[in-house]
């Protein structure tokens, strides 16, 4: 059952649409995935795919699948071959408009989707931040980093707060997909109505201004910013900007294309008393430039985005400093056991700066800002573990591999009984040199096996292992 008070607030709003909007409720959701091209072209994945597919008009890597798919039971979904992403939600990135080379802040990040959006626009190069502020779903967000083989992002369990201290004007681009109200999510998630209140309305409000104020701290003179939500409630949306341009008359609401059925903001829903101010553009131009996506009008669920700009403009080659500047790193001679294990059983180098965390190695990002005082979960990618007399490789390292870039690997059919037997997590019979073997589902990497004698050891993680 739907709220009374946010059907007689949307009733207003909608007016004539009122009866396509709640007729828009009752019908079925539609279900999507993301392709992640880091682990393979587009055209290749559609010849692959056991899938019934159609585009999302919005983003090229986005398909619909019908209800009788289970992307999510698939050997695929492991490999990090897609994320399973709702259509809507893919928007903001693509309006981000990340580049490979930049330092992007994905702020409120969990559980991971937008960040591994961006990930596969930046093509693996420049400084992925991704944030969240609740250690649960931040682990959960790391997980998917590492699951989609990721090699730039770091991820940070940290306040709004705390990170504008250490990044002020750093960022080249910055997605703010703000906590909300969820009513935009009522369809796919039923659980969100019961959470509604007007007063979680406005808290949520209240709590979108802090969170647009640090984000405004940290971006570049000349740098972009993604504000979104998954709500309707013009408060937390058109509200949310114009209440910011108020504080923030250096940013300007940039003109976003529309496609796909998307509306524009109304102007009209914000009460006269947040708009205009100082923000030097007149509510009817401003608030008209962002976007709705309303699941009577696309094949979605209800999203809000406005695409903001802060004045001013940067030299070329411009990098922003952080507070206590960039990583120095370790140096090669304390990695000889990594440098080992990669001469033996890798035909590739990545670039980077070496971290050493206890026992465990990490490669950043060259340039990467300084974690000092922050909580970090994931400060790059996790190469693996430094044994004595011996170096272990991550999950993370091959989920980041392709099989031409192995000494060795074993080839499995996706939809073979071994596929599954591996995923479940036991060995495997084999042939060969022994040493490490970068296993592969329909050349998509899965993860690491050891050959001693004719018997693979599995080393897929346990905490990963399922029944297929």
């Amino acid at each position: 059952m739907l709220p009374q008070e946010f059907l007689e607030r949307m009733q207003g709003m909608l007016q004539s649409e009122y009866p396509l909007f709640l007729q828009s409720l009752e019908q079925k959701k539609y279900q999507s995935l993301r392709i992640n091209p880091q682990k393979g072209s587009r055209e290749d994945f559609l010849k692959k795919s056991p899938f019934a597919l159609s585009e999302v008009e919005w983003e090229k890597n986005g398909f619909y699948y019908e209800e009788t798919d289970r992307p999510g039971r698939h050997p695929y979904h492991e490999a990090g071959v897609y994320y399973i992403q709702e259509a809507s939600a893919m928007a903001p990135a693509v309006y981000l408009d990340a580049q490979p080379g930049e330092q992007v802040l994905d702020l409120c990040a969990a559980p991971g989707g937008k960040s591994t959006q961006i990930a596969a626009a930046m093509e693996g190069r420049g400084i992925l931040l991704c944030n969240e502020i609740h250690p649960a779903r931040a682990k959960i967000l790391s997980e998917n980093v590492e699951r989609m083989g990721i090699i730039n992002a770091l991820v940070t369990n940290e306040t709004p707060d705390r990170l504008a201290e250490h990044f002020p004007e750093y960022f080249d681009r910055i997605l703010v997909d703000a906590p909300c109200s969820g009513e935009g999510m009522f369809r796919k998630n039923e659980a969100a109505c019961d959470e509604w209140s007007p007063d979680n309305v406005q808290m949520c409000a209240g709590r979108q201004d802090e969170i647009l104020d640090r984000a405004a701290q940290m971006l570049r003179a000349g740098g972009r910013m993604v504000y979104s939500t998954c709500t309707f409630a013009p408060a937390e949306d058109e509200g949310s900007i114009m209440r910011f341009l108020r504080r923030h008359p250096d940013f300007t609401i940039e003109n976003a294309e529309k496609t796909g059925g998307m509306d524009g903001g109304h102007p009209e829903w914000v009460p006269e008393e947040e708009t205009d101010g100082n923000c030097g553009i007149p509510k009817s131009a401003a608030l008209t430039r962002t976007i709705r996506l309303w699941p009577h009008k696309v094949k979605g669920e209800g999203h809000y985005l406005a695409v903001l700009r802060k004045e001013g403009d940067v030299p070329a080659g411009y990098r922003g400093r952080c507070r206590f500047g960039t990583e120095a790193g370790i140096a090669k001679k304390d990695c000889e056991g990594y440098l080992q294990f990669q001469a033996e059983n890798l035909k590739t180098a990545f670039d980077g700066v070496f971290l050493k965390f206890g026992d465990q190695l990490y490669l950043a990002p060259e340039n990467t800002p300084s974690l000092r005082g922050l909580k970090a979960l994931r400060p790059g990618l996790h190469l693996g573990t430094m044994k004595k007399n011996r170096f272990e490789p991550s999950h993370a390292l091959a989920m980041a591999l392709k099989p031409q870039e192995a000494a060795r690997s074993l080839a499995l059919a996706a939809d073979s009984a071994e596929c599954r037997a591996w995923l479940n997590g036991m060995t495997l019979s084999a042939q060969g040199e022994k040493g490490w073997y970068l296993v592969t589902a329909d050349g998509y990497s899965i993860g690491w096996g050891k050959l001693a004698g004719t018997v693979l050891k599995n080393h897929y993680p346990k905490g990963l292992r399922k029944n297929f």
